[in-house]
């Protein structure tokens, strides 16, 4: 399967950011615990240039809490300050404010020398869709003033809102890029719903997800889906397809014959598997993406 999509609305908000630059002190890259590497547009870096960037990996709340602890260390390597956040419930979000001012330290103790008195810190939120951008901005303003929704797309505007009296934020849409030469980016993308449904094959993002699954979370997956054996051969198509076929038996997904309904199995290892039904998942570790 070939994943590409740029919709007109994802050129448009290109050049929002892009106009509105100049008016911003920090650049807040908003980035999914479960795939931070996979989630990180790599067109953000050419369009934010040399701005101060405080990467925020959200969702952590589904990811596994040690290979999270893997990606902080390495943004921190590569020289980013980094923090790790559960936008839907607040966890961290208050670290923020702090964080992204003392990215600018430098620049206010000049101002403050010179008897001015520092403004609130002008951030720019980006991320590419269904990154939980408009939860973090609500939870950071203390109120609903951001559209939420479970899927890409939702925030269609920008807004400036104000954080107390410390920041101002700068919402954007999410920006996805023209094509994943890396297949395997959109697969990744298309598993935690970073893409909408209606435009892939189910079928098949759910075959990903379940190969990586048993592969690294054998355990969770047959615990919860009452799997009995031990641990199958993730290589052999037949037994990742006779797994799924397994799963849906289970959960009725039978048409006539008896034969199962993998179209409808599939959704329901998706759904379990975004909601954290399975237990805290990543999907990519830190060592993939280092060069030697």
């Amino acid at each position: 399967m070939s994943i590409q999509w740029f919709p007109g609305h994802m050129t448009r908000a290109r050049r929002q950011i892009q106009e509105k630059l100049k008016l911003i002190d920090v650049a807040i890259e908003l980035l999914d615990a479960r795939l931070p590497m996979s989630s990180r547009n790599p067109m953000i870096n050419d369009i934010l240039g040399n701005k101060p960037r405080l990467i925020i990996m959200n969702k952590c709340d589904l990811a596994d809490p040690d290979v999270t602890a893997k990606w902080m260390k390495y943004f921190r390597n590569e020289g980013h300050a980094v923090i790790a956040v559960d936008a839907s419930t607040g966890s961290n979000v208050s670290q923020i404010p702090g964080e992204a001012r003392k990215l600018l330290e430098e620049k206010f103790q000049k101002q403050i020398a010179k008897g001015m008195k520092p403004r609130p810190v002008r951030a720019l939120i980006v991320g590419i869709p269904n990154v939980g951008k408009s939860t973090l901005i609500n939870k950071l303003a203390g109120r609903t003033v951001a559209a939420t929704g479970d899927r890409p797309g939702v925030t269609k505007g920008q807004q400036w809102i104000r954080v107390g009296s410390e920041m101002e934020l700068l919402d954007t849409p999410g920006i996805l890029w023209p094509k994943f030469e890396d297949q395997e980016v959109g697969y990744r993308l298309a598993t935690t719903g970073a893409i909408r449904e209606e435009i892939l094959n189910v079928e098949d993002i759910a075959f990903y997800a379940l190969k990586y699954v048993a592969s690294h979370y054998w355990g969770r997956l047959s615990e919860r889906f009452g799997i009995t054996g031990d641990a199958i051969d993730v290589e052999d198509s037949d037994e990742v397809v006779r797994v799924m076929e397994d799963i849906g038996r289970k959960r009725g997904c039978l048409m006539g014959g008896g034969r199962v309904d993998l179209e409808k199995a599939s959704g329901i290892i998706l759904r379990e598997l975004r909601s954290g039904k399975l237990g805290r998942l990543t999907f990519e570790e830190p060592y993939s993406f280092m060069v030697n």
